[in-house]
Parts: C-alpha cells; sequence; structure tokens
C-alpha cells in the first residue's frame, strides 16, 4: 500500500474526526479508510487514533506524528506547486483568526474571492477579540492591529491603521470643536473600558512626540461598536480607527477633530507560527490581504475591487 497515501488519510481523518467524513471526503467507503488506518499503525507498531462508533481521538503518538505529517503533506504540495505547469496552486484548510469588528469589515469580504480564485483551498474564519494561541488552537494565520508582543510568532506588516478623533455634527454643534489635548477635559469622551478599573488611554503627537491621554466621559464600553454608535448618536468625542469611521466621515455623519494631533499609524499585521514551512495556502492568503491593505485607495474608497492578489511573500 502507498505509504504517502496513508499518510494523507491519516491526516485527514484527524482533520475530520472521523473516518465516514474523511471516506466521504475522498469518496470512498468507510472500510477503505479503516484498512489503509490499520496498515500504517502495524507498520508504525503503535497506536495513532482511538476510534469508537462517534468519533476518533488521537493518541500522544498520533499527535506527535499528526504534525510530522502535515509538514511532510506542506512541502509536498508546495514543491508540486513550484514546478506545476499550471503555475502557482494552493491547496487544503485554511484557519484564520482576526479581531471581530476589523474582521467583519477587512477580512471576510475578502475571504470569498480568494476562495473562488484557489478553488481547491476551503477555510475557517474566527472572529474573535481575544488573543488566539495560533499552535496550540491549530490556526495557519492571525490578523493582529497594533504593536506585537515579543514572542516567537513572525509577522508580516499588511498596511497601516489610522485613528482619529470624531464626532457628530450635533455634538460639535453643542459644545464646539476641541482645538487642543488639553481641550478634551473639558468634553465628554467616549472611552474603551478594558477593565472595571483601568482604561485604554487616546494617543495622540504633541511636540514631536507620542503622547497618550486619559479622558473622561459620562460613558465607557468595552464594545467599540457601542462606541461608534454613541458618538453617530451625539453623545460624545470617540477616537476611532480609520477602518471603523471612514464612510460615516466621508458621508459627513462624523467630523474629525485635533487632526494636527494625530499619531503615527500603527500596524495590521498578519502572524503565524514559522516561515519555513508555511503552507502555500497561507502565503498566497497574506499577499491577497497585503495587495490591498497596502493600498491608500482601499481605505479612500472602503469600497475595494477586490481582486485576488498575486504571490509575492
Amino acid at each position: 500500500m502507498d505509504r504517502f497515501k496513508q499518510i494523507e488519510t491519516f491526516v485527514a481523518v484527524a482533520a475530520k474526526g472521523s473516518l465516514s467524513a474523511a471516506a466521504t471526503l475522498e469518496g470512498v467507503a468507510p472500510a477503505v479508510i479503516g484498512r489503509r488506518i490499520d496498515a500504517l499503525e502495524y507498520r508504525l507498531g503503535v497506536k495513532l487514533l482511538v476510534r469508537t462508533t462517534r468519533r476518533v481521538t488521537l493518541t500522544f503518538e498520533g499527535s506527535a506524528f499528526l504534525e510530522e505529517c502535515q509538514r511532510i503533506l506542506n512541502d509536498m504540495h508546495n514543491a508540486e506547486a513550484a514546478v506545476s505547469a499550471g503555475g502557482v496552486k494552493a491547496s487544503g484548510h485554511l484557519r484564520l483568526s482576526a479581531p471581530a469588528g476589523f474582521g467583519r469589515r477587512h477580512v471576510a469580504p475578502l475571504l470569498p474571492v480568494f476562495i473562488e480564485a484557489h478553488p481547491d483551498v476551503s477555510a475557517t474564519l474566527d472572529l474573535s477579540d481575544r488573543l488566539v494561541d495560533l499552535v496550540n488552537e491549530g490556526f495557519d494565520c492571525a490578523v493582529r492591529l497594533g504593536e506585537l508582543p515579543d514572542s516567537s510568532l513572525v509577522s508580516v506588516r499588511l498596511g497601516d491603521n489610522r485613528r482619529v478623533c470624531v464626532a457628530a455634527p450635533a455634538y460639535l454643534a453643542k459644545h464646539g470643536r476641541p482645538e487642543s489635548l488639553e481641550a478634551l477635559a473639558r468634553h465628554n469622551c467616549l472611552a474603551f473600558g478594558s477593565t472595571a478599573n483601568q482604561q485604554r488611554g487616546w494617543t495622540f503627537a504633541q511636540d514631536g512626540k507620542v503622547v497618550t491621554i486619559r479622558v473622561n466621559g459620562s460613558m465607557e464600553c468595552t464594545d467599540g461598536a457601542v462606541l461608534h454608535d454613541w458618538c453617530l448618536d451625539g453623545y460624545g468625542l470617540a477616537w476611532r480607527s480609520w477602518w471603523e469611521v471612514g464612510d460615516d466621515i466621508r458621508a459627513g455623519r462624523l467630523l474629525t477633530v485635533l487632526d494636527a494631533f494625530a499619531a503615527p499609524p500603527i500596524g495590521i499585521h498578519a502572524v503565524f507560527a514559522q516561515r519555513r514551512h508555511l503552507p502555500l495556502r497561507v502565503r498566497l492568503f497574506i499577499d491577497h490581504l497585503k495587495h490591498h491593505y497596502s493600498s491608500s485607495a482601499y481605505w479612500q474608497d472602503d469600497m475595494p475591487d477586490v481582486a485576488a492578489a498575486p504571490a509575492s511573500l
């Protein structure tokens, strides 16, 4: 029996969680999948899977073997793609993570276009504001905004994210426009409260230095979308990302203030575990995001022409 086919079958069973699901994916009977797994375990002399009528789980040896098998398959796919007459061809399942708000607006709309351009790729997009553990949770790549903590992860800068201080015209008509950072103390500032006792500061540039200001207001929230809505409703000033309020600024629903004190943009990054064995589908998707995020037209229009990008990573 083909050893490579046994490895492919083992990885498929581990990914799908059952022999029948792996059999359906390949279009064969579950018994065929079972015989391949039996032959693999017999050849290796270890138990890789614990099988019940409902599901399969990996043994300790199976988990270690799976990691190596995935690496081998990724290397094989990349090698084939590099020499194939049809050019670069990505395949396999892509597991992605992104912040909830940003992901809804600027990752989710780009993903279907990428899948259409690479029909042998499937994807799972996890939208959450928690910091996922890429390795232990099985994610191929995560999109993260802002400064990255020191870690063993590899990062690629995809683009820049500007933060702006905004308010509804009705609020400014009633309370006036702040002309200095000190004037923020006299305004109702809608702040993001990270915990019950700690508030995130607003960052500006003053006298050539980046300064962080703790603001005061009648309402705080840990949900950025709520702060956005409160600001639109005229309840106060808000410090928001351009990707979130750009449409409102262009439509006149929000006005920017303190533009002269705008801080340098922060990065939008793709992070992943390691560059050496990065699957082709991940490299191409990172290029896809970078193609759009690095374009000033993307953020100005906020209605990008989302064509699939060529590979360049």
